[in-house]
């Protein structure tokens, strides 16, 4: 079965469709809900939700656009959703100019292809949920400052200044797990 296929049997709620859809998209989407949460029991809830959202959902897609790119947004959504009720808190200073300057040490830098995957999901997910949040959506989402703001209710800059903490406190973490591990 192709893609299209897929969808229109999940449409017509097929279980083979439907678990043949999952099985394709599962893998990805729990990296997204892994991101946007802080442990693993959160993203497996956050994963199963997803795709009943996106079962109950699926008449409207319509079939412009990447279907994969309708589904990252019913996961973003749903875990920036869970965010709002755990009332996760995005910081609403302005004021970006109070940070330091970021070191460039590329010795420090030569190092980062032995941080493996998993160590820096880890380093993102201990960030403050806000920073966390702005800097999936910025860096690995690709959404905009704008878009951003939007989804979250917060300034522009206020998403801007987000981010620069969150790269200033991975950079640190980054350095530290370095430091103890050369």
């Amino acid at each position: 079965m192709n893609e299209l296929q897929i969808i229109a049997g999940c449409k017509e709620q097929k279980r083979e469709a439907q678990k043949m859809l999952y099985e394709t998209y599962a893998r990805k989407m729990y990296s997204i809900c892994l991101r946007y949460s802080s442990d693993t029991d959160t993203a497996q809830d956050l994963l199963q939700d997803g795709f009943i959202k996106v079962f109950a959902n699926i008449n409207s897609f319509q079939e412009k656009g990447s279907f994969e790119g309708w589904l990252k947004r019913i996961f973003i959504n749903l875990a920036l959703e869970n965010l709002r009720k755990k009332k996760v808190a995005i910081y609403t200073s302005d004021d970006v100019h109070t940070l330091p300057d970021i070191v460039d040490d590329s010795t420090e830098e030569d190092q980062m292809y032995k941080i493996s995957e998993g160590e820096l999901l880890k380093m993102v997910q201990d960030l403050p949920r806000g920073y966390a949040t702005v800097f999936n959506l910025y860096a690995i989402e690709d959404y905009s400052h704008k878009e951003i703001a939007d989804m979250l209710g917060v300034s522009e800059g206020t998403s801007r200044s987000q981010y620069v903490r969150a790269r200033q406190l991975l950079q640190e973490k980054v350095k530290q797990y370095v430091k103890n591990n050369l």
